[in-house]
């Protein structure tokens, strides 16, 4: 997955954290079609760390029987599947108020899930040819909280809410780990629910700025960037910085 962005911005909600294994690890659901991809995850990941796998499904209603019965803390969950899908039993986990935090596997061969595995509620997204330990980096994240992407995910990801393919067009402004100034922001409405000094921490962060460099540009405290991201968090039902970045581009900003 090459150099990671993560969110550490915000503690975990007491009604979220992972209850863990019994020596402090996360339990693990691992959801993929392909046995030999299960297995290779399970020599991966099992025992490292402290992370336990607890079970493999091989299709979305299996994974949504399994996660039923096994509550784990995190789901590897494949995006293409026979029966149903992993978008699918995202979308069904989520309905049914599963606390599970789920890292969607994919071989990164088209754009057409990556917002909506994000909406939908995806923790972060896992390369299947990513090396042993981001592997367990990314379970643990996920575990912690803490979103985790690769930086080509998302400027692919940014690149999309903004209405342009991954190579092509006009382009939003990648969000990374807040290298580099803002380019000066176009006049837009704020949107209904939102303080304009709210508007404005979500504008910058979707211009990828970090949270030391939105206080300096609107003269506040980190402490006080990080009180206004999460109302922002609330308000716009979003979980980490890159769903919040995507929902600010979708408003206009």
């Amino acid at each position: 997955m090459g150099a990671v962005v993560t969110d550490p911005d915000l503690p975990l909600r007491a009604d979220a954290a992972p209850a863990g294994a019994p020596d402090g690890g996360p339990r693990v659901l691992l959801v993929d079609d392909e046995a030999l991809m299960r297995s290779g995850l399970r020599l991966l990941i099992d025992g490292a760390s402290g992370i336990e796998v607890v079970g493999e499904a091989g299709d979305g209603q299996q994974a949504l029987d399994e996660a039923a019965r096994l509550r784990p803390d995190v789901i590897l969950l494949d995006v293409r599947m026979p029966r149903m899908t992993g978008l699918e039993a995202l979308a069904a986990l989520r309905e049914r108020g599963d606390a599970a935090r789920v890292v969607m596997l994919t071989a990164f061969d088209t754009d057409d899930f990556l917002l909506t595995a994000l909406r939908g509620g995806a923790v972060s997204f896992l390369l299947k040819d990513s090396p042993p330990q981001e592997v367990v980096d990314a379970v643990l994240d996920a575990a912690a909280g803490r979103a985790r992407f690769s930086p080509e995910v998302l400027s692919r990801l940014v690149r999309l809410a903004a209405g342009t393919g991954a190579d092509g067009g006009a382009v939003a402004p990648d969000v990374t780990d807040g290298a580099g100034p803002p380019s000066a922001p176009a006049e837009t409405p704020v949107p209904d629910g939102l303080t304009a000094r709210e508007w404005e921490v979500g504008r910058l962060v979707a211009q990828g700025l970090g949270n030391p460099e939105i206080g300096e540009e609107l003269f506040l405290s980190v402490a006080t960037v990080k009180t206004h991201l999460g109302k922002l968090y609330d308000k716009l039902q979003v979980t980490n910085r890159v769903q919040l970045a995507i929902r600010v581009l979708e408003l206009g900003g």
